[in-house]
């Protein structure tokens, strides 16, 4: 008579089988150690016995969890939503739950989670980190938690890491406004701490030099988040200059920065684009969906998510193999209403 699962222990297949209790573990855990006459004597007594083996309890003696963690900037960002999909796509079939953790751009609240996520033993973390510098992602690698950086560039070897070339979606964004005729863009970002805002901006700057135009056209104007809000107030900071100076284009640094400067464009009758262009960046549903629909800079935002998974997942399975990647995706611009308006040589 098969006895219930949960009834029966390791030692009662181990005392079924005439094996001792470390047999039956290395048949668990390392099965190609264990002669196959014994395997097979081992595993047909689990059958017979219906013994269930208690996966939390083996991996946590093997020093690790079943469960990833993911640790983003802004949870209420539409774009980290996309990222948290495509790790899911990766570590579903995997078994592997997932730990959402949001570090609002605050490094001791990120600390924190990563002290959290330490405790819960996961097998590896997936984190956009406030500061690319993080000396504590290191000890984590040191102490046996692997570490994949998302949405950044690695600045060490040892390091995998998954980004896009914000540089060349920066110069999509001014090439773009610069063949539609502006000579005056006010480029929408910040914190400034971000490399994700430097990198656009200064790739903005690189398309002004191949027009032949100075570094100074475009106008930086920083927030202090990349926020909804932080647009509308952007946006009246730019119309707060006289019209004849004032910038006849915004690039944004992110899709929730347009969107904040198009609400304020509309409150104060500024028509878009025919007054003020507008390019945003990562190409969030909101854009499209937009009363303006809104250019913006494509990031393959689930394929971001997807790939660090599978590097991190790659490394656990087969640490002797795996080799350590830095990889770089490549952004695409889709123009929409926002930006299709060519200012002839009279507009002002």
């Amino acid at each position: 008579m098969r006895v219930a699962g949960p009834t029966i222990s390791i030692r009662d297949v181990a005392l079924h089988a005439g094996v001792s209790v470390g047999t039956v573990s290395n048949v668990l855990n390392r099965p190609d150690i264990v002669a196959p006459s014994t395997r097979t004597r081992v595993l047909d007594a689990i059958t017979v016995l219906g013994f269930v083996p208690n996966e939390s309890a083996r991996q946590l003696r093997r020093g690790r969890g079943r469960s990833l963690g993911l640790v983003v900037l802004d949870v209420a960002n539409p774009f980290f939503t996309d990222v948290a999909k495509g790790v899911e796509e990766a570590t579903g079939p995997a078994g592997l739950p997932v730990i959402f953790c949001n570090s609002d751009g605050d490094a001791a609240k990120e600390s924190a989670y990563l002290d959290l996520l330490e405790e819960q033993r996961v097998q590896g973390v997936l984190i956009t980190p406030v500061d690319d510098a993080n000396a504590r992602l290191l000890r984590l690698r040191e102490r046996g938690v692997l570490v994949v950086l998302l949405d950044r560039v690695s600045p060490r070897a040892e390091l995998c890491s998954v980004s896009v070339n914000d540089v060349h979606g920066g110069e999509q964004a001014l090439r773009h406004l610069v063949e539609m005729g502006h000579e005056r863009v006010a480029f929408v970002g910040g914190p400034w701490a971000l490399p994700q805002m430097r990198d656009r901006f200064r790739g903005g700057v690189r398309a002004l030099a191949e027009a032949g135009l100075p570094a100074d056209a475009l106008r930086r104007c920083e927030t202090p988040s990349p926020t909804v809000a932080a647009g509308r107030d952007a946006a009246a900071r730019i119309l707060g200059v006289p019209k004849g100076a004032r910038a006849t284009a915004v690039f944004c640094a992110n899709d929730l920065l347009a969107l904040g400067v198009l609400q304020g464009m509309t409150r104060q009758r500024i028509r878009v684009p025919e007054e003020i262009a507008l390019v945003g960046y990562d190409d969030i549903d909101f854009a499209a969906a937009a009363a303006v629909p809104i250019s913006s800079v494509r990031q393959p935002r689930q394929r971001l998510g997807r790939t660090a998974a599978e590097l991190l997942l790659d490394e656990a399975t087969d640490p002797g193999s795996h080799v350590h990647r830095q990889v770089v995706f490549e952004p695409e611009l889709v123009v929409r209403e926002s930006s299709q308006f060519t200012r002839g040589a009279g507009t002002t």
